[in-house]
This record gives structure tokens, sequence and C-alpha cells, in this order.
């Protein structure tokens, strides 16, 4: 497994767990999904994996080590492990030119030719060259996320965890955004992890599911069985309360 989790729980101070007893793997290559309602602990999960977080219980590994602690330390994880943001309108300083804003990690984890991975990282997400001497405020939501992508494939990581990635966006957009992640996944072998409440983007992008309700994994599997033939009465009730349109 690249990435785990075992036995993993998480609390804030005087609250309730969010997380009790997470359980998962993710193999190398492969696109997992986390899903469940809101508060279901999904997005502390990925902050969690991210190492953003500690667990109060368990642990998370990354190619069977726990994930390290302090900035030296974690610098080598980084250069493995980026992250897609939800919003593209504020994950973007509206204040910086796209080549600054990705070339962010680049200049946190010690890369010189910023220039040539800015541009190939643009160009991997279909924008042209010009964008980068260009501003947020002047692309649409779903130009905004492709610059988030280049900004995380910017240092070419094996990892790519993504929160609500298309959530913010339209549905032609969405399609196009889903479409991209998975181009940039067969072409870059990347590993993806993605928290997602819009079941159609999991069952189009990802290999395996994982559903957790109340912060506790009730279901796993790969998404063609998950959703395809849900087990647990909680998977099922996800699945159901889709909206359709009337015959």
């Amino acid at each position: 497994m690249i990435l785990e989790a075992r036995d993993v729980g998480f609390r804030y101070a005087d609250g309730a767990p969010v997380l009790s007893g997470v359980s998962f793997g993710v193999t190398p290559g492969r696109s997992v999904a986390l899903v469940g309602e809101s508060a279901a602990g999904k997005t502390t999960l990925l902050r969690l994996l991210l190492g953003l977080r500690r667990p109060t219980s368990g642990v998370v590994l990354f190619q069977g080590q726990p994930l390290p602690t302090g900035h030296r330390a974690a610098r080598p994880f980084r250069r493995h492990v980026q992250t897609v943001f939800q919003d593209p309108y504020s994950s973007l300083d509206p204040r910086q030119k796209v080549s600054r804003i990705v070339a962010e990690p680049l200049r946190a984890l010690g890369f010189t030719d910023h220039g040539s991975r800015v541009a190939a990282a643009l160009d991997a997400v279909g924008l042209p060259a010009d964008t980068a001497d260009r501003y947020p405020h002047e692309f649409s939501g779903g130009q905004r996320q492709r610059i988030a992508i280049a900004r995380a494939i910017a240092v070419e990581p094996t990892v790519l965890l993504a929160d609500e990635p298309v959530s913010a966006l339209d549905v032609t957009t969405k399609v196009r955004v889903i479409d991209l992640l998975a181009e940039l996944r067969a072409t870059r072998g990347l590993t993806l992890v993605m928290v997602s409440h819009d079941l159609a983007a999991v069952a189009s992008l990802c290999d395996d599911t994982v559903v957790l309700e109340r912060g506790r994994v009730v279901e796993q599997g790969p998404t063609s069985e998950v959703l395809g033939g849900p087990r647990d009465p909680y998977t099922q009730r996800l699945i159901a309360s889709i909206p359709r349109l009337p015959r």
C-alpha cells in the first residue's frame, strides 16, 4: 500500500470523536473515493492523510512508514503527496500571477527549474502558455480548478489528494475536470484519493470506494460493487437519495 490508515481515530479537544477505527489502504496507481454525508468525517480523514493533523489513535502510513513530523522531515512526503482543494475561487491567491501560484510548491520544496515545470504543468492541464502571466480573476471556475491541479502536479507527485474537486463547478465543466483527472492518472501513473459526495463522479473516476458514516467505515471495496450492489443500509440510502428524472 502506498497510503494506509490503520485503526485511525480523531477527536477535537473536549469534543466527540470525529473518526473511530478507520482502516483502509490505497494501492499504487489506483483511485479511491471517500464518500458519505456531511459530518461523516471525510475531510478530517483527508487532512490526516495529508499530515495536516495527527490521529488521536491509530496511525497513517506512507509507503509503509508513519507520516513524518516536523517541517524538514516532512519535505520528502510533500514531494510525493499533493492536494487539490474544493473551491477554485478561494484556493488561488488573487494578488499573484498564475506562474507564481503554480510555482508555490516548487519554491517550498527547493526546486530551481520553476519556469519549465510551470509551463509543463499548465500544458498538462490543457491551458495555454500565456496563462502564466495572468491573474486568477481572469479565468472561469473550471479554468481556475485546472490551475489548482497544475499547481498540485508541478512537482510530479505520486499521490494526489482531492477534496471535492468538482463540487463548485457546473455540470459541463465538472465532466471536463473529471476527464482531466482521469487523463492525468493514465499518463502520469498518479494515485488518487478523492473526497466526494457526488456518486456520479465517483463512479466515473474511482476504482475503489470507502463509505463513511459518522466517522466509521461501514463499507468499502471496488466501486462497481459498492455502488452497484451495496450491502450496508447506509450505503443503500446514499444511493437511493440520488435525484433522478421522472419517467
